[in-house]
């Protein structure tokens, strides 16, 4: 479960990239993430492409006191990430945070049987996605003179992963892009920070894949667990409390980091 220390948002806004979630049986990280922003005090705008799921985001936040306004759009045009920022700017008066949450893995193959188009599409989703979103707000963030960035990268992006190529080339950018832009406008009073889950028992990173699969999703879920050194997998709440700790005023003096919250998988690499 969330862990509770009210306020620490408080009169702050944000936008959360990738809001609603796929179908399964526990929550997913972005809607886990707008619950907990939420509950800290945020004012939210959810972005998503899936209306239904992220209003069901939005009637959560509602109904236990929270503010949320649902704006649909695909990140992957310039045009919708320009407009999803003057509707933020209209709705919340300011863009305290940003937080990305999209990505996509579907079609990923190793290097040799990949096809193009899927490359072409994980890129754009997981990496190009992510910079427009950080380029239309930045502007914002710097006539304000701070602001917080969080973008959720993964493990794949510094462990081995032979059938998830374009999934983990997107990832290792979504790392340089979120140090770049840490170094680049730190001086604004910009902060930008990304966050490595690991295994986590999500609807996409569960649910879906074991029907890709054909699996039970307890199998799956047992078997992702017996790779973790912590013994099970994370939660999205565990992503969510790390996204809050990097928004929050607590990190104001962290930017550039990119946070495993992985049960200590990313020890084991090198």
């Amino acid at each position: 479960m969330a862990t509770s220390h009210p306020g620490r948002l408080e009169g702050n806004t944000a936008i959360v990239v990738g809001a609603g979630q796929t179908e399964g049986e526990t929550i997913g990280n972005g809607r886990a993430t707008a619950l907990l922003f939420a509950r800290h005090g945020a004012d939210l705008l959810l972005v998503d492409r899936d209306e239904r799921s992220v209003t069901e985001t939005r009637d959560h936040i509602v109904a236990e006191g929270g503010r949320a306004t649902v704006h649909i759009a695909d990140i992957t045009d310039e045009a919708a990430c320009a407009a999803m920022v003057d509707r933020a700017v209209d709705v919340l008066g300011r863009i305290d945070v940003l937080h990305n949450n999209v990505g996509i893995g579907a079609g990923d193959a190793r290097p040799g049987e990949l096809e193009a188009r899927v490359w072409d599409r994980i890129l754009d989703v997981n990496l190009k996605a992510m910079w427009l979103t950080c380029k239309h707000v930045i502007p914002v963030m710097r006539e304000q003179g701070d602001g917080a960035i969080v973008n959720i990268s993964s493990l794949a992006a510094v462990a081995a992963a032979t059938t998830l190529t374009a999934y983990k080339v997107s990832k290792a950018g979504v790392n340089a892009l979120t140090q770049s832009l840490a170094v680049t406008y730190a001086a604004d009073g910009i902060r930008v920070n990304a966050i490595m889950p690991g295994l986590i028992d999500t609807p996409m990173g569960v649910d879906a894949a074991a029907r890709a699969m054909g699996r039970p999703r307890e199998d799956l879920a047992a078997a992702r667990a017996r790779h973790v050194p912590l013994g099970h997998q994370g939660s999205a709440w565990d992503v969510a409390n790390a996204a809050l700790y990097l928004a929050s005023a607590e990190a104001a003096f962290v930017t550039g980091v990119v946070l495993p919250v992985d049960g200590g998988q990313a020890a084991m690499v090198g």
